[in-house]
């Protein structure tokens, strides 16, 4: 079955969207917090396989100067496949004509975003809500 594509969020199941990031896995994210985010995204993607919620990213975008690209998931059993590196390419699609294009991306993930284009900000700084927690991770420096 051919992959479905779609940019909308209204008939979305939150409940499957927190099961893929959980699956995926990117951490416990609520399906409460995971509406507020969506819908206060500019930009969002969402792939079906056959009605199943398979991968999910989306770009909190001005319009004009700055898209960042984030929560960009991928069930396990479609990683590997492309997947992720085509959602990320409609987001940058999507978000063509923004001055910049931020994205945050897990440790390790860095060659695929280098090869869409990206590259290491050498000036970008982060307050994380548990900031041990990001320095244990790899995602912090302590200086």
């Amino acid at each position: 079955m051919a992959l479905e594509w779609t940019h909308c969020v209204d008939s979305l199941d939150w409940n499957e969207l927190e099961a893929l990031y959980r699956a995926a896995p990117l951490g416990n994210k609520l399906a409460a917090d995971l509406k507020i985010a969506f819908t206060n995204s500019m930009f969002k993607c969402l792939v079906f396989d056959g009605g199943r919620l398979v991968a999910a990213g989306r770009a909190v975008a001005d319009g004009v100067d700055c898209s960042y690209i984030c929560d960009v998931a991928v069930l396990p059993s479609h990683q590997g496949q492309g997947l992720g590196k085509a959602l990320v390419a409609r987001l940058l699609a999507l978000s063509q004509g923004h001055k910049k294009i931020i994205l945050y991306a897990v440790p390790g993930k860095e060659p695929l975003y280098h090869g869409l284009g990206f590259r290491r900000m050498t000036t970008a700084m982060a307050i994380f809500q548990d900031q041990a927690r990001a320095l244990e991770r790899g995602l912090l420096t302590e200086n």
